[in-house]
């Protein structure tokens, strides 16, 4: 093997690894608004966009694949709410914790920004509250809410997120605060 060939190698290993089968990527939300900082290197650019793409869409659907898809293995939370498992786990116990009080939840993308090794996602959810949630029982009321997520990417996952989603409105929709 060429000299060249020996550098190039692990390159096509990292770009093959964010190859998406054509069928999952039309599962995967779209950005509405996509902002991309073109001095990025392509493969780059499209594996950040790949890797956030696949996390929100998690919060769209709650499919655990496009969690692990998405994260790093040491995945960090840096805005950890209390009791929340660091790691891969947490998001997959939230997920799963509002879920259960709001089965149909989706997530779309209001805008992505993509620079550095940072992505910044504007996010809106919707849903109706049919389940439970502590201890009020959904009657149908409808769910919207935003969140802001910043995300680290390192390897074509996300290794880190900060976030910061409007629970006072979420809580006041469920019951659970005065409006």
């Amino acid at each position: 093997m060429t000299a060249t060939k020996k550098r190039l190698l692990p390159m096509a290993i990292a770009v093959a690894a964010f190859v998406v089968p054509p069928a999952q990527a039309a599962e995967l939300v779209q950005p509405r608004q996509l902002v991309v900082d073109a001095s990025l290197p392509e493969a780059q650019r499209e594996a950040q966009i790949l890797a956030a793409r696949r996390y929100d869409s998690f919060w769209n659907n709650g499919e655990e694949q496009l969690a692990t898809d998405a994260l790093a293995p040491d995945f960090m939370d840096r805005t950890l709410p209390p009791g929340r498992a660091q790691g891969i786990q947490g998001p997959l116990a939230a997920s799963k914790f509002v879920r259960t009080a709001i089965p149909d939840l989706s997530c779309e993308i209001e805008q992505m920004i993509v620079a550095g090794d940072r992505v910044v996602a504007h996010l809106h959810f919707r849903g109706h509250f049919t389940g439970r949630f502590k201890e009020a029982q959904g009657k149908g009321e409808v769910i919207e809410f935003i969140a802001t997520d910043i995300y680290r990417v390192a390897g074509g996952r996300i290794a880190e997120n900060w976030h910061l989603e409007d629970n006072l409105t979420l809580l006041q929709q469920v019951g659970q605060l005065p409006k």
